[in-house]
């Protein structure tokens, strides 16, 4: 990979296995001996959406996640999903948690408060609970309701390089809050038939959410996933997603990877579950490209403080 921007790391004892997991796997030494902390200041804030449940959306989530957090940037990621599978898949139990992200949008909760730390070094996790499915019927009468997210997050951006917003797969009030929230967009399509349905509905409400609540939301990166290059579909379709979204494609595809379905199960990214595998190397790759956008975004001091709504 070019200019890659992870380094060596230790080993640590992992806490549900007898072998040690080897993090300087997961982030390789480069000749440049890049790491995220030279010139950076500010982070990115990027929101994790498609409406179509099934696309690798939380996976995606996590692993880039966890894998900008090995490259030394401090990371939080944000479960915005009643289903909370970017809660267990970064081993937060759900029965332990106190504070979570339904306390942050309804009881005005602090961020810094509901935060948690993960198997992770370096990443941060504002966990869900089930409490999130009835959000949006408690959010709907209030004033400035799509802004509450946003207006959470802004004291805690410079207190991280990467906040990743893991949405819910509906276009609903905590996807609004969302977009609202982020400056930047992160976009998985599964390569299968039905992966462009539906992106006609998600791309105009990113237009509408530029118009008239969030000017600055771009889309980042879009990421193909899924991907078995077996398949005349699957290269149909991510040629199709090439054709229209240009250089916004990133240039590593998530291939389909039994490792990959497996590590949620076990509590852990695939950084720590199996850094070896076909999986594990395209996250790696995807993250570095996102660190590289989050980087550019911070050299151009394009960060601001959201207004009062």
């Amino acid at each position: 990979m070019d200019d890659a921007v992870f380094h060596d790391g230790p080993r640590i004892p992992c806490s549900d296995h007898s072998h040690d997991c080897v993090l300087g796997v997961c982030y390789t030494s480069t000749a440049s001996g890049v790491t995220w902390r030279e010139g950076a200041s500010m982070g990115t804030t990027y929101a994790v959406v498609n409406q179509k449940g099934g696309v690798g959306k939380t996976t995606t989530a996590v692993n880039i996640a966890a894998y900008t957090a090995l490259a030394g940037a401090r990371t939080l990621l944000v479960d915005s999903d009643a289903q909370a599978n970017a809660t267990s898949g970064v081993g937060v139990d759900r029965s332990s948690i106190g504070l979570s992200t339904y306390s942050v949008l309804v009881e005005s909760a602090s961020v810094s408060s509901a935060a948690v730390p993960t198997c992770i070094p370096g990443l941060s996790l504002l966990p869900a609970t089930m409490d999130l499915a009835g959000a949006d019927i408690e959010l709907m009468p209030r004033i400035s309701r799509e802004s509450f997210l946003r207006r959470a997050l802004d004291p805690v951006r410079s207190d991280y390089d990467v906040i990743l917003i893991d949405a819910p797969p509906s276009l609903g009030l905590l996807t609004l809050n969302a977009l609202v929230a982020a400056e930047a967009l992160l976009i998985p399509i599964q390569t299968e038939y039905y992966a462009l349905e539906g992106m006609s509905q998600l791309i105009n409400t990113i237009e509408l959410v530029k118009a008239h609540l969030n000017p600055q939301l771009e889309i980042a990166k879009v990421i193909l996933t899924m991907f078995d290059h077996r398949t005349r579909i699957a290269r149909q379709v991510a040629e199709e997603v090439r054709a229209h979204f240009k250089e916004l494609v990133a240039r590593t595809t998530i291939p389909r990877n039994v490792r990959l379905t497996e590590s949620p199960s076990h509590g852990q990214p695939i950084a720590l579950y199996d850094p070896r595998s076909l999986g594990a190397a395209a996250y790696k790759a995807v993250a570095e490209e996102v660190l590289q956008h989050a980087k550019a975004r911070s050299r151009k001091g394009s960060f601001r403080t959201h207004p009062a709504a």
